[in-house]
């Protein structure tokens, strides 16, 4: 999916990418992506703690200088250091050892990107991963980092978004109709409402943000074989095949409902743009095989651009030099992509 020209930069802005959980990969993943930085790579700022990135540059021998600035420098000072925007919270950052103390400075680091957007300083975010679980201790009371933005498009844009995670690589891009909730909640939460307000979004981004002038929409089931005519169930029936029949009147190239286990391979995803699957794993296993290192998370239905690397903190290999940086890479050009930015 390439993008078309919606969005244009009135004038050149850096990418603002969030700290994620501070004892995660996040941080190692910045300071790797600074030093893989190409000449056509936009240019990005990390809200963190400078002491913070600095000390974990020393311990992993990574030969990237971190500078504070404020955001209008940034681009100055990319080409020879990593720029850090200051949060007002410090982090202790222990790599492998959460502590729910850092929370506040990650759900700040967020806050403040999604800000510097609405202010005109950064031209989308990029999110660091996050430990729902810690955040969770301190009082925390979104179910991710989607819903979190969700809030933040109210409260900072005026604009009441219903957010849509799409997992996208060049070989597969797939969008869960239901995300964080229990396998035993799905069937409840299904609704021709829901299929309908997903696919919606889904149409207008790809065609705002990545130029597909008439994308190609599918549906799986959510039972196996797409419910073998009812034997297996009546959700294909009474909820998503009507929810496709309205939307085809609508003139949405959409299909389905189609089965699950036969949508992925090669010959099959050569005939569509987007799966809309209906739970978490049903979207995200696929796609993780297929671009586990290389997938990026792109939430749609926002008044801002948000990427996201397709893995978590991974606080089992922090602070050891083993993190691959190759989604985050991808998630900053992707973001750069979207707003039209380029170095």
């Amino acid at each position: 999916m390439d993008r078309a020209s919606s969005f244009p930069a009135s004038r050149h802005l850096p990418l603002a990418l969030t700290m994620g959980d501070p004892s995660g990969i996040g941080p190692e993943l910045a300071l790797k992506a600074w030093a893989a930085r190409q000449h056509s790579d936009a240019p990005f700022f990390i809200l963190g703690d400078v002491e913070h990135l600095s000390a974990l540059a020393q311990h992993l021998k990574l030969d990237v200088p971190c500078v504070e600035v404020q955001p209008d420098e940034a681009l100055k000072i990319f080409p020879t250091a990593l720029p850090v925007v200051p949060l007002t919270h410090r982090v202790k950052g222990a790599p492998g050892t959460p502590d729910p103390a850092d929370a506040a400075a990650t759900i700040q680091s967020i806050e403040q990107a999604v800000a510097l957007v609405k202010a005109g300083d950064a031209s989308a975010i990029v999110t660091n991963p996050i430990a729902k679980e810690v955040l969770y201790a301190s009082g925390f009371k979104y179910p991710g980092h989607t819903e979190f933005l969700g809030h933040l498009s109210d409260v900072l844009f005026g604009v009441t978004a219903q957010p849509v995670m799409m997992l996208w690589s060049p070989d597969l891009a797939v969008v869960p109709a239901t995300i964080h909730v229990a396998l035993s909640a799905v069937p409840k939460l299904l609704t021709v409402d829901l299929l309908l307000t997903t696919t919606r979004i889904v149409a207008q981004d790809l065609r705002q943000h990545f130029g597909l002038a008439n994308p190609r929409i599918v549906l799986t089931g959510l039972n196996p074989h797409a419910g073998e005519g009812g034997a297996m169930g009546r959700e294909e029936i009474e909820i998503i095949a009507p929810a496709i029949a309205i939307l085809r009147a609508e003139g949405l190239n959409v299909t389905g409902p189609h089965p699950a286990d036969t949508l992925f391979h090669a010959a099959k995803r050569s005939t569509y743009d987007v799966v809309i699957a209906m739970y978490h794993d049903q979207a995200l296993i696929p796609l993780k095989t297929l671009a586990f290192d290389s997938g990026v998370n792109v939430t749609l239905g926002l008044p801002f651009v948000r990427t996201s690397p397709d893995h978590g903190t991974a606080f089992d290999i922090a602070g050891q030099g083993l993190a691959n940086p190759a989604s985050l890479i991808e998630a900053l050009r992707l973001a750069a992509r979207l707003t039209g930015e380029r170095a």
